[in-house]
């Protein structure tokens, strides 16, 4: 079952890069319609078949993400998530003809390596499909007030710090959306009926909803370069924690901690380099 979880993990990350990828293609296209002085069109956007490729290839890597929770830990599927940055550098480069430079290239094998190493010291196995009763409270108030203050911090902030530490509220977000949906998947075993009835999937909903804006407004406020280290990072360490508190997953420590560390050391550098590249922010289709 963790095979399958990888690699519906991956779908859903390619689906998220591929989405991205087109949907700002559209949104050059649409750019470079207005520049040359052609007539604008009501819901431009949506009338462009690249935008709605791209918001039906969201719908596509929400599914496979769902599959992925169902299938294997937590503490596995939103670390193997992050490979949305390489796929992003990959079709972007395809789409907008930009082939990357070697350090961009050397970014993307770090991050590789990094993430990779990390799945295979760290291990994450075992797990309960639900959360006991009693353990969200344990997990979710600390998070949100930590969230509550990280969101006072950064009003007092500008430019790339404010991105950080909005990115950090994101990921909290994300990471316990993932955690939500988990365990609703979990309820599932006993009916459509069941899940309805759960206050996990409209929670999950609020929460995922909650993190989109949030998501916004921490691109808005600085670059992705600032913001996507801790998008990531935080998502994915975040996710480790709550599958070893809420549904008892299992990582190996002991000697392995220095390693993993460096791992993960690894993994954030190469995510500010790859965040740094055109390709990977956006600014490619400035060109196309």
């Amino acid at each position: 079952m963790i095979v399958l979880s990888v690699v519906a993990a991956l779908c859903a990350a390619l689906g998220n890069a591929a989405a991205s990828v087109l949907q700002r293609r559209a949104a050059a296209a649409d750019l470079a319609d207005t520049a040359a002085g052609l007539p604008g069109r009501r819901f431009g956007l949506v009338r462009r078949p690249a935008w709605r490729w791209g918001a039906g290839l969201l719908v596509v890597s929400g599914a496979a993400q769902a599959l992925a929770l169902a299938t294997g830990p937590l503490a596995v599927v939103q670390p193997v998530m992050t490979t949305e940055l390489l796929f992003t550098l990959v079709l972007a480069a395809a789409v907008f003809r930009r082939p990357p430079g070697p350090a961009t290239w050397a970014a993307f094998l770090g991050m590789a390596l990094g993430l990779a190493a990390f799945l295979l010291l760290a291990a994450p196995s075992g797990g309960t499909e639900t959360v006991p009763p009693g353990r969200w409270p344990i997990s979710a108030v600390p998070a949100l007030a930590v969230s509550v203050a990280l969101v006072a911090v950064g009003r007092r902030l500008r430019g790339s710090a404010r991105a950080a530490v909005l990115g950090t509220v994101t990921a909290i977000g994300f990471a316990f959306t993932a955690a939500l949906i988990k365990d609703t998947l979990g309820h599932a075993s006993g009916g459509p009926g069941n899940v309805l009835t759960s206050w996990q999937v409209y929670t999950a909903g609020v929460s995922g909803l909650g993190s989109f804006l949030m998501l916004q407004a921490t691109l808005r406020a600085g670059s992705l370069a600032a913001s996507q280290p801790a998008l990531t990072l935080g998502d994915s360490l975040l996710s480790v924690i709550l599958g070893i508190s809420l549904f008892d997953e299992r990582i190996g420590l002991g000697w392995r901690v220095l390693p993993e560390a460096a791992a993960l050391g690894l993994i954030a550098y190469a995510c500010v380099r790859l965040s740094r590249s055109p390709l990977v922010s956006g600014k490619a289709e400035q060109r196309w």
